[in-house]
């Protein structure tokens, strides 16, 4: 196994989290923007205010996202399985 490998091998799996957490990642920012915007129009200085409206939307976000995230963690791990003989020699 060569550098080039380990390197490619990196590569990808930087790129399956960065793919896979991307959508979970927006959910979260697009709520706390929409409820700083709230707290500031309405001159609420709650800190505890965001984290549950977070939280519930990082849920719905899982359930609808996580077949699709949770089938491209298992395509790229079945693909470094397949490849695992090239990897050894």
């Amino acid at each position: 196994m060569s550098s080039a490998d380990v390197i490619t091998i990196a590569r990808q799996t930087v790129w399956v989290i960065v793919k896979t957490s991307v959508p979970i990642l927006l959910v979260s920012m697009i709520v706390g923007l929409i409820i700083s915007l709230f707290q500031t129009l309405t001159s609420i200085q709650e800190q505890t205010l965001t984290f549950v409206p977070k939280l519930i939307a990082i849920l719905i976000a899982i359930m609808v996202m996580g077949t699709w995230m949770l089938n491209e963690i298992v395509a790229f791990i079945n693909q470094l399985w397949g490849n695992f003989s090239q990897y050894i020699t």
